[in-house]
């Protein structure tokens, strides 16, 4: 059992550090669990469907389903430490480093670069969602964009928790949509 367990924690290690996440991850997810028998291309098949339809990222499902099939909870917990170790890795380095040089003029100055960045990828990301998302059939939604400047008030103005917000958009989408 330690064995398989090791084994599940290396193979997920191997995995996290070779791929960049999403689906770039199933054929080396499928190599590994083949070839150590934990499972077959069927059973790969069926985690892979199962990964995509629960929340959360799926190298990170695969690897407990998988982990589950090979070894139990046990197995899982193994997996998952080492899908997550590229991430923890990091983590852990730039926290390192960050508190290494956080009164560094120079740092302080790469900050003040990165942090126009990082706003500038949110925009782009709600540029690109409000295109998807407020224009239905070629042409703006005006029930879309009632949703959205309710969830915008309810968000901002009253501090209605983001659950309720979704539960409440699910509801106005189901009426106004039809």
């Amino acid at each position: 059992m330690i064995l398989t367990l090791l084994k599940l924690f290396w193979s997920f290690v191997k995995i996290g550090f070779t791929s960049f996440g999403g689906l770039s991850m199933i054929p080396l997810i499928s190599h590994e669990v083949i070839s150590n028998n934990w499972m077959n291309l069927s059973e790969v098949s069926d985690i892979v469907a199962i990964a995509e339809m629960t929340p959360g990222p799926l190298g990170l499902n695969c690897a407990t389903f998988a982990g589950i099939h090979a070894a139990g909870l046990p197995g899982a917990a193994a997996a998952n430490l080492g899908v997550l170790m590229p991430t923890f890795t990091v983590a852990v380095l730039a926290g390192v480093f960050f508190q290494k040089f956080h009164n560094s003029r120079r740092m302080e100055q790469l900050m003040t670069g990165v942090r126009p960045v990082c706003i500038g990828l949110l925009l782009g990301v709600i540029a690109s969602f409000c295109q998807t998302n407020y224009v239905v059939d070629s042409s703006l939604s005006p029930q879309a964009i009632l949703i959205g400047a309710v969830d915008f008030v309810l968000l901002f103005r009253w501090k209605i928790s983001v659950p309720k917000i979704i539960f409440l958009s699910a509801v106005l989408g189901l009426i106004l949509f039809r």
